[in-house]
Parts: structure tokens; C-alpha cells; sequence
């Protein structure tokens, strides 16, 4: 496998196991209303990893087995499927995209004494009290949003209408927006997207005066409508479009909105220049995934990469952990207010769709 460790390492009971191979559960969305595009880029990182693994000899000789399990964005059915994967004798669990969903995932995993790493959902509140059997590599949301609110500063936006749906983890985005810009003189107004029709939203946004509308819904709806909706408006035609969450990040965003979906700026965690192990892996991974891989792909990769070592040297802790990945060196620390171990950080761009060209991305801010 294409990765270097400085010294062995493991979570805490994370045991290769007595059978004929070593077992890694993993949750992805693979159908709605699960975010079912992302789930795919999920699942083709974490599969790559596993070939690579069985292709170097496996964990010990023995070779590495993935149990997926489609969560379709419900915490009860991600639950029921840790209970069902810790049945099986998984050694660790893997993956997840939605933060809700993540977080009954890592209390139930935590409960059993499960190891678990998430791989792509950011909410700060990952798990309710400190746990050292959770780890994660995607940033915490605190750490992304704040990135993109100093963007919003930067470009000369004060005045931030969000248009939300009731969501901790959207809640949890407009709360860390407004910390961010209140004391540099920025507001936000909140707008009600599951109380407001397309049309009214717009009549809001008029009223609201605001220079800057973000989008802390669901995709794709209501997300492409109100995409839609504003784009068509005159009154709204300087309007900046904003989705932090990365909505514009996949495929089917451009499929649906075209040239509508462009300069609608978003965080994506990755670098502005692969390494030799990203750029290997991402080409793998667009053959794969017969398009451009997400980040979300390379979140698959590097979480496998990480257990891969985890399994092979048994008996130290997260904090121990050191892997080149493909967005960078990986090591886990506490990060205040965070109560799982933290890779802090991986790199945070805010980019968007050039609208001459819509398949390439615009660096627009790094963090």
C-alpha cells in the first residue's frame, strides 16, 4: 500500500480478527434521501484503499473485507447497522457522509466499544461526551464555516441571508456564521426555506437587502429550485449564491442547473495541488468513478489507509496515528471543544464552477 507510517498504531480494541479476513464496516448513503452521489464517491475511496491493501498482502496476510451498509441518511437505520456489523466481528467501522446520522453511529459505536472512523461529516458535536474509540478525518464544522465566513468578509459581504431547513447541523452552520461575522460588522438573516415557495423567497431576499444568499437546505431539493428561482430574478441579478455544505461539488448539480449552478461558491477539502499519492489515487479513482472524484473519494481513500495501519500494529491510541494520505500527513490530536480525536486540519479551499467552463473549479480562499 502506497502509505508510510513514522510508528505503529491503533484505536483502542481495534484487533485483527480470528477468521479468514479482516473486517471493516462501513456506512455509506446510498439511496435517498440519503445524499446519494456523495455516498458513491464515499464508497469508490473506500474500496480503492481496500484493493490497494489486499494487493500489498492484506493486514497480517490476511486480506482486508469491506461490509457495506447503506444508511439512506437515517440515524435509526445507521444504528441498527452498527449493532448488525458488530455481529459480524467487524474490527472497526468506516465512513459516513451525514453528520446527524454520523453522530447516533458514533454514540452506538462508542456504546459497543467499537472503533470508529468517520470520514466526511463535520459537525462539531460528533459524539456528547470525550470518547477515544471515534476519530475523524473530515474538518469540524466550526473549523470549515469559519473559513468561509472570512471568504464571504473578504469578498465584501456583510449583510448574509441564509435560507435554512430545521437541521442541527444546519443550525449548528448558521450559529458559527453569525460568531464569525458579527464582531467584523456582518449579520445574518435567516429565512425559513421549508416555510417559503421559491418565489417568495426571493420577495424575502429583496426586503433583506442582503448582498449574499447561502443555502442550508438539502439537495437537490429545495436547493435547485431556489437556485433556479434566483437566478431568473432581476432584482436579485448581483446577488452572490453561496453553499458552504458543497452541493456544487458533484456531477449532478451542473446536470440539473447548467450554467445556473456556476460561481456558487463552496468548501471543499482539498489541496491546491495533489501530492504524488493524491494524484495516483485520483486518477484511480476518476477511472473508477468514470468522472472527476470529489473530495468525498479521497475521504474514502485515506480512511481505509489510516485503519489499515490502525489494524496491522494493535495497542496504542488514535494520537499515535501517522499516515501520509492523499491530502497530507494525517495525525490525530484533541482539539478543543471537539470530543473525538481530530485530524486538525485538513486543507479547506472555498471554490466554485467557472462559468466559462463549467467542469473546472476556481479557487477562490484557502484556510
Amino acid at each position: 500500500m502506497s502509505t508510510q507510517s513514522s510508528r505503529p498504531a491503533t484505536a483502542p480494541s481495534a484487533e485483527p480478527t480470528a477468521g479468514p479476513s479482516v473486517r471493516i464496516g462501513a456506512l455509506v448513503p446510498l439511496t435517498r434521501p440519503g445524499w446519494v452521489e456523495a455516498g458513491r464517491h464515499l464508497l469508490a475511496g473506500l474500496r480503492l484503499a481496500v484493493d490497494e491493501v489486499n494487493a500489498a498482502g492484506g493486514i497480517a496476510g490476511q486480506p482486508l473485507d469491506l461490509l457495506v451498509r447503506d444508511t439512506a441518511a437515517d440515524p435509526q437505520r445507521a444504528a441498527a447497522a452498527v449493532d448488525e456489523l458488530a455481529g459480524l466481528g467487524v474490527a472497526a467501522l468506516a465512513g459516513e457522509y451525514h453528520s446527524v446520522v454520523a453522530r447516533t453511529a458514533a454514540a452506538r459505536a462508542d456504546a459497543l466499544g467499537l472503533p470508529f472512523l468517520c470520514s466526511s461529516a463535520v459537525l462539531d458535536a460528533l459524539t456528547d461526551q470525550p470518547t477515544e474509540r471515534v476519530a475523524r478525518l473530515a474538518p469540524a464544522q466550526s473549523h470549515g464555516w469559519r473559513v468561509y465566513a472570512d471568504f464571504l468578509l473578504g469578498a465584501g459581504h456583510r449583510r448574509i441571508a441564509v435560507a435554512a431547513e430545521p437541521s442541527v447541523y444546519w443550525a449548528s452552520g448558521a450559529r458559527i456564521l453569525r460568531e464569525r461575522l458579527a464582531p467584523r460588522g456582518g449579520t445574518v438573516v435567516e429565512l425559513d426555506a421549508r416555510a417559503l415557495a421559491p418565489d417568495a423567497l426571493c420577495e424575502a431576499l429583496v426586503e433583506s437587502r442582503a448582498t449574499a444568499l447561502l443555502l442550508l437546505v438539502g439537495h437537490p431539493e429545495p436547493a435547485v429550485p431556489v437556485v433556479r428561482a434566483v437566478r431568473r430574478d432581476p432584482r436579485l441579478a448581483g446577488l452572490l449564491v453561496g453553499a458552504p455544505a458543497g452541493q456544487p461539488e458533484f456531477a449532478e448539480w451542473r446536470t440539473l442547473l447548467g450554467g445556473d449552478g456556476a460561481a456558487v461558491p463552496f468548501l471543499r477539502y482539498l489541496p491546491e495541488r495533489l501530492g504524488p499519492l493524491g494524484a495516483r489515487v485520483g486518477a484511480a479513482l476518476r477511472e473508477r468513478l468514470a468522472e472527476a472524484p470529489s473530495f468525498v473519494a479521497f475521504e474514502g481513500y485515506d480512511t481505509v489507509a489510516v485503519l489499515a495501519e490502525v489494524l496491522r500494529s494493535p495497542g496504542t491510541g488514535w494520537e499515535d496515528v501517522e499516515v501520509e494520505g492523499t491530502r497530507g500527513r494525517i495525525r490525530f490530536s484533541r482539539v478543543p471543544g471537539i470530543g473525538v480525536r481530530q485530524w486538525a486540519w485538513p486543507p479547506v479551499q472555498v471554490v466554485d464552477r467557472d462559468p466559462d467552463r463549467l467542469d473546472n473549479f476556481r479557487v477562490l480562499h484557502t484556510g
